[in-house]
């Protein structure tokens, strides 16, 4: 007795095999049958490449998911506004990206963090760019992320039934704040010794949790060789961790619930349902 195996949903299917380039019939349009050989190597690659992705969607049941995640409705009258939150994730990815290559070549040790940045601008190859792209691409995201909050405001994104997602983007640029703080210290050079100084001891002016906060941050009471590597954990694996986790559960928010249409068009539609009592 043979296998039940699910039908492959129809999106994943292969489509139907095409005549030849210069007519019906075979690859030169000769009126022959029997595709040519380009043809078969085409069809061939594209069947093998739906029968891996039907094996993975028998496995995983992605396909539900893909289609709630790509295939939903978008209200009329979005704009560039509206990438404003694709661009801050491209920014994390691209920060994500670079960090990592920067992580092979940098040191973490009081004594030699300012020699391995050093390396890695002037020795590596293509260091200075992939360092130049870490750094303002912080400031980017940033900017971004500010951006995409003002814009989710102002079109009263933020109102029932998002006030989930609102607050978890409030959270994402808290994060984003503390990924750039934390990242700021590792050149490990005067201005960036002196200026996370003076953001701790900010930190530590503020009621009741303010110096238990600055004494977690320095790993004790002045700045050390600890601190340094706590800076680093935080800025590699906390922080980017949790944006990962928080990035997730926005766009899955965002899937679920729909993308809130510009407040100019909900007053038109008010305007004419009022027309027309």
């Amino acid at each position: 007795m043979s296998k039940l195996v699910p039908p492959i949903p129809k999106f994943l299917r292969p489509a139907p095999p095409r005549p030849g380039r210069n007519g019906a019939g075979g690859e030169n349009g000769d009126g022959n049958d029997k595709p040519g050989t380009a043809v078969k190597l085409r069809d061939g690659a594209a069947e093998g490449g739906t029968q891996v992705v039907g094996w993975l969607d028998e496995r995983t049941g992605m396909s539900p998911f893909l289609r709630g995640a790509l295939y939903r409705k978008v209200p009329k009258g979005t704009n560039w506004f509206y990438t404003l939150g694709s661009a801050t994730m491209f920014a994390f990815v691209s920060q994500a990206v670079t960090g990592v290559f920067l992580a092979m070549y940098y040191n973490p040790d009081p004594l030699r963090a300012y020699d391995s940045a050093a390396y890695i601008t002037n020795e590596v190859f293509l260091g200075e760019l992939v360092r130049g792209m870490h750094r303002w691409g912080s400031t980017v995201m940033i900017v971004l992320i500010f951006l995409h909050l003002g814009r989710t405001f102002v079109f009263g994104a933020y109102k029932y039934p998002r006030e989930l997602n609102w607050v978890i983007g409030v959270l994402l640029l808290v994060l984003t704040l503390a990924m750039g703080f934390t990242g700021y210290l590792l050149p490990f050079d005067q201005r960036s010794f002196w200026a996370t100084v003076v953001g701790v001891n900010i930190n530590a002016s503020a009621p009741v949790m303010g110096p238990y906060l600055a004494d977690f941050l320095r790993g004790g009471a002045e700045f050390g060789a600890v601190s340094l590597s706590r800076f680093y954990a935080m800025h590699m694996l906390l922080i980017p961790g949790l944006i990962a986790a928080l990035i997730g559960a926005h766009l899955y928010l965002v899937a679920k619930l729909g993308t809130t249409a510009p407040p100019w068009l909900k007053a038109e539609k008010k305007s004419l349902s009022q027309e027309k009592i």
